[in-house]
């Protein structure tokens, strides 16, 4: 047999790399098929006992040229993204992803508006505390332009000695707030039999970070129909706060608002840290409308500017912000909460930017 010339070797491995590829598309399609039994019957879908045993098999009938570690390697790669292809086929099939969906989701409640081609703002105090406070705000927000008041009348705190809140009395006083000045009610709610009472006094349902994985109150809301504002977790994946989103759409309520709120980090000179990359990353994976709390992503009142338009530029459906008659003499967060005058400099200053979508 005489010499192979290089043109017909470059076709035999031509034909080779063809083989190639089918054996692994027919690989991957089996593997897509294990995920989805792997689903039903909740099993773990890495299993690392299986795969030192599909590695052990293949280095002992290895005939060369490569060596062991070589087909170590190469296999290791094989599993990776097949492994990367079942959490794909997953994500597919979440009701919260673009893939289900293409669409912007664009809610409205009460002729107000939040995702599409509109920009919207939430501002209010951190806590209800009275009447008069909240009517101060309202009448502010209601002049400037800002449709809904947000305001919590239960309060999940991290010492059980801080102020709890009003519980339903405050769900009362937005109640009655939100109508004199023509606004939408915001509220946080932390128990599932509390739902329902909620319902009649509130325009959406918040529920927040310490509480994005409470999925007993996730179903709750689900089953509600109010509209639900949903905080990213203090240190929750944006997988894991889609999944949570999940949780409230299956149970056939649409109508859900995302919140990058900051996540816990190693810095000390904001509150927290705002992942600013989780905005262009939710809407790319998701049709849900995303805000930006930026009170809680920073902690800092003379940053709020920056870090809102930093929301906007990214594509961030809308902005959050706390606000208080008097700060110093707020229950909760007093630090980072703005005054009136703050509140409407903030606001022009934001919706002047040409990054507010009016």
């Amino acid at each position: 047999m005489g010499h192979r010339t290089l043109e017909q070797l470059r076709t035999m491995v031509d034909e080779v790399n063809g083989q190639l590829l089918k054996l692994i598309s027919d690989r991957a399609a089996l593997v897509k098929e294990m995920g989805e039994v792997k689903e039903r019957q909740g099993v773990p879908k890495f299993d690392p006992a299986r795969e030192k045993e599909m590695l052990d098999v293949l280095v002992a009938a290895n005939p060369g040229p490569f060596d062991a570690a070589a087909i170590r390697h190469i296999f290791k790669e094989i599993f990776k993204v097949s492994m990367e292809l079942q959490g794909q086929s997953h994500r597919k099939q979440l009701l919260v992803s673009r893939k289900k969906q293409a669409e912007d989701t664009v809610i409205e409640i009460k002729g107000v508006q939040i995702g599409g081609n509109r920009s919207f703002m939430v501002a209010g105090p951190c806590s209800v505390e009275s009447r008069e406070q909240l009517r101060e705000v309202g009448r502010a927000l209601k002049e400037e332009g800002v449709p809904m008041l947000r305001g919590g009348a239960f309060k999940p705190r991290t010492s059980p000695y801080d102020f709890q809140g009003l519980g339903v009395k405050g769900l009362k006083l937005m109640r009655e707030v939100a109508d004199e000045f023509g606004l939408l009610a915001v509220s946080e709610i932390v128990d599932p039999a509390t739902i329902g009472i909620a319902a009649d006094y509130l325009d959406v349902i918040q529920i927040g970070a310490r509480n994005m994985q409470n999925f007993e109150l996730l179903k709750a809301a689900g089953e509600s129909k109010v509209p639900v504002l949903l905080k990213r977790g203090l240190a929750a994946t944006m997988e894991e706060w889609l999944h949570a989103a999940e949780y409230v759409v299956s149970r056939g309520n649409t109508q859900v608002i995302l919140v990058e709120r900051g996540i816990r980090s190693y810095e000390k000179w904001t509150r927290n840290t705002l992942d600013i990359s989780a905005v262009p990353l939710i809407k790319q994976e998701s049709h849900l409308p995303v805000l930006v709390d930026v009170s809680h992503a920073t902690g800092r009142k003379d940053i709020l500017l920056p870090c809102a338009k930093a929301a906007l530029a990214a594509g961030a459906d809308g902005v959050m912000v706390e606000v208080h008659p008097n700060p110093p003499t707020a229950l909760s967060d007093a630090d980072q909460q703005i005054d009136i005058p703050q509140f409407r400099k903030l606001y022009r200053e934001i919706r002047d930017s040409g990054l507010f979508k009016l």
